[in-house]
């Protein structure tokens, strides 16, 4: 069942709307923000400055062919002056991916593509889900009683060494020591397990960011402990009634690591607090208790206006 996750030729089918947005904000800065009931609002200017990462998080459901020439479409129209480098995945047997430098903010970005909402929905649900130890030659320093999801830890090795390299590459030709890492549904998955990779591969003085959409459940509550004291700025953005973000299920043992934003609707949106054990209304843990209050059409987004998936690639 779970190989299919990782083997699926087309993703994100659904017809959405794309609407374009204008050239990149600075990233997420500290601003005023306000509490609301456990949770913390974000601000409109909170909200925009993830813009750009949504829109690499589109981009990466673009054919290889597309971002080698930063050709994608609005996508790659909203995010001017960013140069690809390294492509790959053939968006079956490996989901897409690219690096590439990023010069407005001195950074590397690496985004991976992401999957059919609803086939992910069916095979997530799959009580036959097995989980394996991290490798330590990825992940060197995992604590033992660690666990992350098999389909995600096989189809993240497929790309890790090749990544890593041209990280390094960039890294050394630009002066740069900032990585983002971005995706969204099993590319947000990628993205968690790239984020911790890198911040275990790379230099001391490395700045890791992760912004991811849609992110399922990666590991247990070991591997979510460590990925927290390892990895500080991680972001997890949650569209509406959204039910993938609740899979695989809590009782299955996995758990999120920090870092959820809650997207209630346009310009309101809040973070909740802790590792997937928030107790507000407004989280996603309460107010998508199980699959059947969940909509996996909000899965697509609007996120802040933007359309994720192949149909969103225009």
């Amino acid at each position: 069942m779970w190989s299919s996750v990782l083997r699926l030729a087309t993703v994100a089918t659904l017809s959405t709307a794309a609407v374009a947005f204008p050239a990149p904000a600075p990233e997420p800065a500290a601003v005023t923000v306000v509490e609301r009931a456990g949770v913390t609002t974000l601000t409109v200017a909170q909200l925009a400055a993830f813009t750009p990462f949504t829109q690499f998080a589109r981009a990466a459901y673009c054919a290889p062919s597309k971002i080698q020439g930063w050709n994608c479409g609005q996508a790659c129209q909203a995010i001017t002056g960013f140069q690809p480098t390294l492509t790959g995945g053939d968006g079956d047997a490996t989901q897409y991916f690219f690096v590439g430098y990023w010069p407005a903010n001195n950074a590397v970005v690496v985004a991976h593509q992401g999957t059919d909402p609803i086939q992910f929905e069916s095979d997530l649900t799959d009580l036959s889900i097995a989980t394996v130890t991290p490798s330590t030659s990825l992940f060197p320093g995992a604590p033992s009683d660690a666990q992350i999801h098999s389909g995600f830890a096989s189809e993240h090795a497929k790309t890790a060494p090749a990544i890593l390299a041209e990280v390094k590459r960039l890294f050394a030709l630009h002066s740069s020591t900032s990585v983002y890492l971005v995706g969204h549904s099993l590319g947000g998955a990628l993205a968690e397990l790239d984020s911790l990779f890198l911040k275990l591969n790379l230099p001391s003085g490395t700045t890791i960011k992760g912004v991811t959409y849609g992110l399922p459940r990666v590991g247990n509550g070991s591997w979510a402990t460590f990925f927290d004291a390892k990895v500080p700025d991680f972001t997890h953005i949650n569209n509406e009634d959204d039910v993938v973000p609740i899979l695989p299920g809590r009782f299955l043992g996995f758990q999120h690591p920090h870092g959820e934003v809650h997207l209630l609707g346009q310009d309101d949106a809040v973070a909740c607090p802790g590792d997937d054990d928030a107790t507000d209304a407004q989280c996603t843990i309460s107010s998508v208790p199980n699959v059947l209050a969940g909509n996996v059409i909000d899965h697509l987004g609007p996120y802040q206006g933007i359309y994720i998936g192949t149909s969103s690639c225009t």
